[in-house]
């Protein structure tokens, strides 16, 4: 299908991750096209590639698909898999997904993404309190009414690819998810999160701002990354 995805770094982004471990799950060939953060804009640079100045990116037969969400429904009318066949699962999924995409702004900016890193978290907002029960509430109804192992039944799709970065987040910060942490486990033993993991860890540079907001969100008590 000659795709090319634009992404920038395993460390720190999760709107990258989203359509990249889709494509990865479903098993879709393409470029994968790495453009890192260097600064804390990226966007003069990005504006090459992008009509946003943000990643991810999907360039396809002319165009330019900007937006995860906008990548996934690209990718859905072309491909099965990306949502659930089941109707209800597929409602579902497509509601949580972009729940997940528009929403949980407390989660986003007091847990920022970082894979290597483990981190003691200052005391939770009240904000951040709401995002976390919403989260394990609805990872708990999807796998309660769909039976598990992913968030929308039995085979990987868009709703978990969402999600995923959310994954990290709970492992970062040891954020309590219930009994949806064996989605969590599922999810971070996937072999294309495996991959992604394993290109964070040896990612030797840092971006000041992304650190800066790492050491904001509380103690960083373990990194893993390459020095």
């Amino acid at each position: 299908m000659d795709y090319a995805l634009i992404t920038a770094n395993r460390n720190y982004s999760s709107w990258s991750l989203r359509p990249w471990l889709l494509m990865k799950g479903l098993r879709l060939e393409f470029e994968d096209r790495f453009e890192p953060f260097t600064k804390p804009s990226n966007y003069e640079e990005f504006r090459a590639f992008s009509p946003t100045g943000q990643v991810p990116v999907l360039l396809h037969e002319g165009r330019t698909i900007y937006d995860s969400m906008g990548i996934t429904l690209y990718l859905a009318d072309r491909h099965e898999g990306v949502w659930p066949k089941d109707a209800d699962a597929r409602g579902w999924a497509q509601c949580a997904a972009s729940e997940m995409h528009s929403g949980f702004a407390a989660l986003r900016n007091d847990c920022t993404m970082n894979v290597g890193v483990r981190v003691k978290p200052k005391p939770m907002s009240d904000a951040l309190k709401a995002n976390v029960a919403r989260i394990r509430e609805l990872w708990e109804e999807g796998l309660s009414r769909f039976g598990g192992p992913y968030l929308a039944g039995p085979e990987f799709s868009a709703a978990d690819a969402f999600f995923a970065p959310v994954a990290y987040r709970v492992r970062t910060y040891g954020l309590d998810v219930g009994k949806s942490q064996a989605w969590v486990d599922h999810i971070l033993a996937h072999p294309a999160m495996q991959e992604w993991e394993a290109a964070a860890l040896k990612e030797e540079w840092r971006e000041i701002s992304h650190e800066e907001e790492l050491r904001a969100c509380g103690e960083i008590i373990a990194d893993y990354r390459s020095a």
